[in-house]
């Protein structure tokens, strides 16, 4: 057996490891050493097989697995093991034989090479961090006065109008007016403070960055974002810089921020839920870059392309891809995957249309008439009526100080907030299950439809209505959500309840063409694709997900996805559009390849998943439920309540007070959020911290955790980039360093996360300290060291640690148990060590310059000799 020294970080050997040897017995040697360690971390006493199947053999699970390879890359004299290498050779004998052939080994172990290092964190400054965030907050005080005192002022002046054609023209007129107000300032905002972006880097918390950060809220809390998908936000984004062709469908509510650095040549498209935002936070630092893509170029799903970055004329990125700095993809070239490689794959799956640009005119007018001339007065008089009649206020709409200490001003406010707020819940349900079905008629499927018509604008109707957050989030992870989906359109039958069928983030285009098969299981964040754009066109078609699967976290599915019954689909994988159809395995990564479909740790619970005993249960689970729907929307109501209460407070006084009040009223809302919901949070867990757990989904503790999941988080995007984002996260019980940037991360289990001093935290990225596969819960702790660092979009899986100055790559699966060394870069999906200098793409006239690429089909492997690194470059 291997003496536990050699685990220790010196990556030294003990006196009982067996030193591998060149020459024709380095094969045998490494599988002596493999099974040995393997032994270990499996506390075996008897000998490992070689020929024993890691799974289905030896009863190991992925978890097991990774801690092996961690074992592994710290004796210098072993090559590196990723996950990867042991999905794809199963076996202690296989495994040997391919690492040991793709290097040779020696018999005097050489003291391990270094990886390359990436940038040092910057040293934090305090005395920096904390004026940062009093200019923020002094920004956002001066922002909240301008923005409520005109809304306030606005909505007394349409009051006053006397009969219905005045109040209808002077709602007209407000809403137009603060709707271009609002438009035009991020704008303005942007060419005073900044100029034009220019590829940089800068510290984060200085002067450089507040004039960043300023505008970068500005541009994303523009109402023109409402517009995604219309040529309207194509005009907005030229207005900040960017350099758009003609013709351009951009579907992504990514806002890019440093725009000037955005090239997007004619005819492009890019999908939704893609990240071309022309800047990154990296080690303390924003660098900013350009991000050039030629003409007629595709952008799929759930992609990522970093500061840097290029493609050419025709080209293609799949969904769940990503380009990472200096990555381009050569002109006419079909690429995909994280990192993303060459692939045959075709991505644009529809034909053209004539949709010249009168068409994108008048689409764009129409949009514009409809927003200015029906839903913005409406919106405006509905609060004026609201504001003149409300029996809260006493005469001219002012409050008294009797009127505010007495009990029937709380009882009028009390009922106004109840009508209002199970209003929407009552009308908004009514909405969504009839309005969609009568549109639905208009998008046929199978038929190429031109953009930016009528029927775009009905699908494009359906997929708002239908994909309403706040009920998906209230009836997801229970059994309820099963017959919310059935009414907005999914076909499910016949089902089998689980209680926990799906999440509570799952998204579709179509529901009318949503298919989900009999006992099939759904993680949060999965999104149907049920539509394929170019340029010129639309057509919608149906997506399938076969009987008996499992899928993870944040999967985006196409129509045409090539996997059938009984398969696992891991967190972040790409869907397979190409070969065979895939039974009875399990996908893991971006390209996709096969793992075991299940193993013995996760059936432990099987029985309860069936029988009497699973009828039980899963009433029991339902009965849960059902008090956790009613608590939460009580929660929420009272939220509604607050917010009530305060607006009548701060909105309706006209003295020095008022002003005041007025000055400070979007802080007031956003402090009274984040501090309601923390302490909801953390009196749902009692005040105490979660502890790690395998439990079966009809185990008591997983209904109590499903509950947090419920509690709503999305307020937290209004802090990303301030100081004000770690107090709201301790609040929540993470346990936080000092002066960590954090641009838009997202953490699941707040009191399972740790994460160290001066880390970088980038926008899309998530901490997710727990997994579902099928009928097993698990959670853990993940645990980021100091000067750490995930890239855009990256997601760290449970059970993870990452040592001091770690770097994960933009778009990177770190999965569960892995140990990432200090000052290590990791990408991919799933992410292992990277040794590779990526060339920087530097466009010329507009058009990407191929650069020097790593062929990701043969991952770069380090020598246990020389630790250097083998590649080979990539065709083209």
């Amino acid at each position: 057996m291997v003496n536990e020294s050699t685990d220790g970080p010196s990556g030294g050997t003990g006196e009982n490891d067996i030193p591998v040897t060149g020459g024709g017995e380095s094969v045998a040697s490494l599988e002596r050493a493999f099974a040995e360690l393997l032994a270990k971390v499996m506390t075996r006493t008897e000998p490992i097989p070689a020929d024993g199947h890691f799974f289905a053999d030896l009863g190991a699970d992925s978890m097991v697995m990774a801690h092996f390879c961690a074992r592994v890359r710290k004796r210098a004299d072993l090559p590196s093991v990723s996950m990867k290498d042991v999905y794809q050779h199963p076996t202690v004998r296989s495994l040997a034989a391919a690492l040991g052939a793709d290097a040779p080994v020696t018999s005097a172990p050489a003291p391990r090479t270094a990886p390359v290092p990436t940038e040092a964190p910057l040293p934090g400054s305090t005395a920096r961090y904390v004026l940062c965030g009093a200019l923020q907050l002094l920004f956002f005080f001066g922002y909240s006065y301008v923005l409520v005192l005109a809304t306030t002022r606005g909505y007394q002046w349409v009051s006053r109008g006397s009969g219905p054609l005045a109040l209808y023209g002077r709602a007209v007129a407000f809403g137009a007016a603060e709707f271009f107000g609002l438009c035009a300032f991020p704008i303005v905002a942007k060419w005073l403070l900044i100029g034009r972006w220019t590829a940089r880097e800068f510290p984060v918390w200085g002067l450089t960055y507040l004039r960043f950060w300023i505008v970068k809220v500005l541009v994303h809390a523009n109402p023109i974002v409402l517009f995604v998908g219309s040529p309207v936000y194509v005009l907005y984004l030229r207005a900040l810089g960017a350099r758009i062709g003609r013709h351009v469908t951009i579907l992504s509510r990514s806002v890019p921020v440093c725009t000037d650095l955005l090239t997007v040549g004619t005819g492009s498209v890019i999908r939704k839920d893609a990240f071309l935002l022309c800047y990154r936070a990296h080690a303390g630092r924003i660098q900013t870059g350009p991000v050039t893509l030629g003409r007629d170029v595709f952008v799929g799903e759930h992609t990522v392309l970093d500061v840097h970055t290029a493609m050419g004329d025709g080209a293609q990125l799949g969904h769940a891809s990503a380009l990472q700095p200096g990555e381009a993809v050569p002109a006419g070239q079909h690429w995909h995957g994280s990192p993303a490689q060459p692939t045959e794959v075709e991505y644009l799956r529809v034909a053209p249309a004539r949709c010249g640009t009168g068409r994108r005119a008048v689409f764009a007018a129409a949009g514009l008439a409809r927003s200015l001339l029906v839903v913005l007065p409406l919106t405006v008089l509905v609060f004026a009526v609201l504001w003149a009649k409300v029996p809260v206020l006493g005469d001219e709409g002012k409050l008294s100080g009797l009127e505010l200490s007495s009990a029937t001003f709380y009882l009028n406010a009390l009922v106004l907030s109840l009508v209002l707020f199970f209003g929407f819940v009552v009308v908004g349900l009514a909405v969504v299950f009839t309005a969609p079905r009568l549109m639905r008629r208009a998008v046929e499927p199978g038929v190429v439809y031109p953009l930016y018509g009528f029927r775009y604008a009905t699908h494009r109707s359906i997929a708002r209505l239908t994909n309403v957050k706040f009920f998906t989030w209230l009836f997801g992870d229970s059994s309820y959500i099963v017959h919310y989906l059935q009414r907005l359109g999914y076909d499910l039958s016949p089902v089998e309840q689980t209680g926990s069928n799906f999440g509570s983030g799952v998204q579709h285009e179509s529901p009318f063409l949503s298919s989900v098969g009999s006992g099939t299981m759904v993680a949060d964040g999965l999104s149907l694709v049920n539509a394929e754009f170019s340029s010129t066109s639309f057509t919608v078609a149906r997506t399938s997900i076969g009987k008996h699967n499992f899928l993870g976290n944040h999967i985006a599915y196409p129509a045409g996805g090539r996997t059938g019954d009984n398969c696992l689909l891991a967190t972040k994988v790409m869907v397979p559009l190409d070969g065979e159809v895939r039974e009875g395995v399990g996908l893991l990564g971006s390209p996709s390849f096969e793992i075991p479909r299940s193993v013995e740790r996760d059936s432990r619970f099987d029985h309860l998943r069936s029988g009497d005993e699973l009828h039980r249960r899963l009433a029991a689970k339902n009965r849960y439920n059902l008090r956790t729907i009613g608590l939460i929307l009580l929660v929420r109501w009272l939220y509604f309540l607050g917010l009530v209460l305060l607006s009548l407070v701060t909105t309706t006084r006209d003295d020095a007070i008022g002003h005041l009040l007025d000055a400070g009223f979007l802080v007031f809302v956003m402090a009274f959020t984040a501090v309601y919901f923390a302490f909801v949070e953390r009196y749902t867990q009692r005040f105490r911290p979660l502890q790690p757990q395998v439990r079966s989904i009809y185990d008591p503790y997983f209904w109590h955790h499903e509950r947090l999941w419920k509690v709503p988080d999305t307020h937290l995007n209004a802090f990303n980039g301030t100081p004000f984002k770690n107090l709201v996260w301790r609040l929540h019980g993470v346990r936080l360093g000092r002066r960590v940037f954090d641009d838009g991360c997202y953490l699941t289990e707040r009191t399972l996360t740790a994460i160290g001093d001066d880390c970088t935290l980038n926008t899309g990225s998530r901490i997710q300290c727990h997994s579902q596969e099928d009928g097993t819960f698990k959670s853990d702790r993940s645990t980021l060291g100091a000067g750490c660092t995930l890239g855009v979009g990256a997601l760290v899986h449970y059970g993870v640690t990452l040592g001091d100055g770690a770097t994960l790559a933009a778009d990177s699966f770190l999965m569960k148990g892995e140990d990432v060394p200090a000052h290590a870069l990791w990408a991919g999906n799933p992410a292992t060590e990277t040794h590779v200098r990526r060339a920087v793409v530097s466009p010329a006239d507009g058009e990407p310059e191929p650069a020097s690429l790593v062929d990701r089909q043969t991952p770069p492997r380090r020598s246990p000799h020389h630790g250097t690194t083998v590649a080979k470059r990539a065709p083209g």
